[in-house]
């Protein structure tokens, strides 16, 4: 624990950061949906950085001796030069950097960006967007002049990152957002001061199991003959959504969440991560739903074969999306290439 010398603000109490980077917000609403329990986090830490509560400034980190904050649940990916300041700042001024949520962990939504490039974006944005009236094709400038002297906005890079691709960090706390229990029981676990695994991007706060150990529907043998979007049909309650033909990531993703979504009939869109042992979870989904389609027999045509898998697989729309919904920016796919003006190509290097 800190003390007064070494502290921020010197009263004692272990101290606590929480940050924002390039998400949705989910996961600071997350902590909050841990109920009346945020008063004993609240009695146990001294929040010393959390802006999206309260009024704290970047200066006011930078101030604070080095390691001198206990725990830091840095949530969202590092999409600006602004996200990776702070990383490197809050490494420097913690003694617990945890990457809290998908977005951190794995890039998560804001990591289905590398499919394409920051000047492709930009583009659709500002310019091919039909609500947009941008005749002069204005886009942000990193630095521009105004009257009063130059404004200054974080740079927008080609590449999210997660947070260990930018900073070591100690723990994973992995959900889109984290279950508030899971929340709670790493906090308890802190400030009781209960063993918590030996440190290193060490996923805690969630299980060593696939989704489909804590899933209640009945399971049997898949055999799938083609793939359905949610909206094409209705799923027969108390059933295996994957053997109905819905693309339930269950199977490749990581259990801790109670298995909430295929319980009331949404498929699991991955967001816990791939499991212990695996190094992409979209290529594991991908191996397993090759091992379970059923579109013929031993002895069948080997051409008419051909055709019905390729048929079976057609019906799955959007396979980057699908697979990588969550992942794309931590798998070994990462992102796809660019030119050297940042573009799409199929050939080339990828610019910063």
């Amino acid at each position: 624990m800190t003390n007064k010398e070494t502290s921020p603000a010197g009263n004692g109490k272990p101290k606590l950061a929480i940050y924002w980077a390039a998400s949705c917000g989910g996961c600071e609403i997350a902590i909050l949906n841990i109920g009346d329990k945020i008063l004993a986090v609240d009695e146990a830490f001294e929040i010393v950085f959390w802006p999206c509560a309260a009024d704290f400034k970047y200066e006011d980190v930078r101030n604070y001796p080095d390691h001198s904050i206990d725990l830091c649940l840095f949530n969202g990916a590092i999409r600006s030069s602004e996200n990776e300041e702070m990383a490197h700042l809050l490494r420097q001024k913690s003694k617990v950097l945890v990457a809290f949520g998908s977005c951190a962990q794995e890039g998560c939504i804001p990591g289905l960006s590398n499919l394409t490039s920051a000047s492709d974006t930009f583009r659709a944005i500002y310019m091919d967007n039909p609500s947009i009236d941008n005749p002069a094709a204005t886009l942000p400038q990193t630095v521009t002049t105004v009257p009063e002297g130059e404004l200054h906005i974080p740079v927008f890079y080609n590449t999210v990152r997660s947070l260990d691709q930018v900073v070591p960090v100690e723990y994973v706390i992995p959900g889109c957002p984290p279950e508030p229990p899971q929340i709670w029981a790493v906090l308890e676990a802190i400030v009781t001061g209960a063993p918590l695994p030996a440190p290193g991007s060490t996923v805690i706060g969630a299980s060593h199991l696939a989704v489909c150990h804590e899933c209640p529907l009945e399971k049997h043998e898949k055999t799938i003959e083609r793939f359905y979007r949610p909206y094409e049909i209705t799923p027969e309650p108390g059933l295996c959504l994957l053997e109905q033909g819905l693309m339930c990531m269950g199977i490749a993703t990581r259990g801790g969440c109670g298995a909430l979504c295929p319980r009331v009939g949404m498929r699991c869109e991955g967001c816990y991560g791939l499991l212990d042992g695996v190094e992409d979870q979209g290529a594991n989904m991908i191996s397993a739903i090759a091992s379970v389609v059923n579109v013929g027999k031993p002895g069948d045509d080997e051409a008419e074969l051909e055709r019905r898998i390729g048929v079976a697989m057609d019906s799955i729309v959007d396979p980057a999306g699908t697979f990588y919904r969550f992942n794309m920016a931590h798998s070994l796919l990462h992102r796809v290439k660019t030119g050297n003006n940042g573009d799409v190509q199929n050939r080339g290097s990828e610019t910063a």
